[in-house]
């Protein structure tokens, strides 16, 4: 049993210096290749949009577009623009993941899954703006619906889904088994 105040010893600070590093050069090259990031995004929006309406959907990757709508009169197009990504999202869990993993490198396979299950819930709620977006666009009409989708629910579904994910990380990342809880 490890004590979490028990210093590191000198032969394991090199991978621990390494996943730390690594989880902050993470959250640098998804700065670094945001725009792809945005690609992908959009793709995946494309392929739920899909799955959901039977209106037509045609994603360009290139311009970071999705458009919807098409086999109607009103046809829309959202563009994924940085502020709107989730990429700016995951950076947080990130460095919060970094600075966790020095102080606690016991608790790495923990912080790692928290990670994972945290960037996978940031990345669904904002396909939910997403599609919160096109369902209203496609109830109000364009300008009451996009203004609807995109400034207020849209936000709220950011903001809200944005600390779900924080306080699953935290949750996650710190809660104790039960045999860690039977130990103490």
């Amino acid at each position: 049993m490890v004590v979490a105040n028990t210093p590191v010893p000198g032969g394991a600070r090199f991978p621990l210096r390494v996943a730390v590093l690594g989880v902050v050069a993470a959250g640098v090259g998804l700065v670094l290749v945001e725009r792809l990031y945005r690609e992908l995004e959009v793709q995946l929006a494309g392929v739920i949009l899909r799955a959901v309406t039977s209106s037509g959907v045609y994603v360009a990757g290139n311009r970071e577009s999705v458009y919807f709508g098409l086999g109607g009169a009103t046809p829309f197009g959202l563009r994924m623009t940085p502020e709107c990504s989730s990429v700016f999202l995951l950076l947080p869990l990130l460095l919060v993941t970094a600075v966790l993993l020095y102080f606690r490198p016991g608790n790495a396979r923990r912080l790692f899954f928290s990670l994972g299950i945290s960037a996978i819930s940031v990345i669904l709620v904002n396909q939910l703006r997403i599609l919160t977006i096109v369902g209203l666009v496609n109830g109000l009409g364009t300008d009451e619906g996009y203004y609807w989708g995109h400034t207020l629910l849209g936000s709220m579904v950011s903001v809200f889904g944005g600390a779900v994910s924080l306080v699953l990380f935290v949750w996650l990342a710190t809660r104790r088994t039960k045999a860690e809880k039977s130990a103490a």
